[in-house]
């Protein structure tokens, strides 16, 4: 786990899912479908496109996604709005928020760098390329999807 900016941390899944790891102290974006979001709803494969959770679920300081990391740009603009929403509400309470995935390289990051330049004014946030660079300085592992950066790219004025 690495902490990126004042108390907003990102990790993936070597040590299991985190939601096991944290305290009162602590809210998780759980951006990953496999396991956590299954788990969370209690599904397993593909859920409902009508169920209540299906894109997000929020339970207590836990904030589960439907969220895969596809090559093409598949991704409701509802996941990232939810994930901001969620992310803010817990850091102006003054908790730490962790953003994960499986790896820690395209998803959870993706959300740490826009939570960062838009909501907390940590990086720039004119464009997703020059938050893109300043982030990188201080997280060399991001490798975000091709699908992922996409949406960024060209959404990043809407989200």
């Amino acid at each position: 786990m690495l902490e990126l900016y004042e108390r907003i941390h990102v990790t993936g899944m070597l040590m299991g899912c985190p939601r096991t790891h944290c305290d009162a102290d602590w809210a998780v974006v759980h951006a990953c479908k496999h396991p956590c979001h299954q788990e969370a709803v209690g599904y397993t494969g593909n859920l409902d496109k009508q169920h209540p959770n299906y894109l997000v679920l929020e339970r207590g300081s836990n904030l589960y996604l439907n969220m895969i990391d596809p090559p093409v740009p598949l991704f409701p603009s509802e996941l990232f709005s939810a994930a901001m929403e969620f992310a803010d509400k817990h850091w102006t309470a003054g908790r730490n928020v962790l953003f994960h995935c499986n790896q820690g390289r395209s998803r959870a990051p993706s959300l740490a760098l826009l939570f960062a330049a838009t909501r907390r004014g940590f990086i720039a946030s004119e464009s997703y390329e020059k938050a893109r660079a300043e982030f990188e300085r201080g997280y060399g592992h991001y490798a975000p999807g091709r699908g992922i950066e996409t949406f960024l790219l060209e959404n990043w004025s809407k989200i």
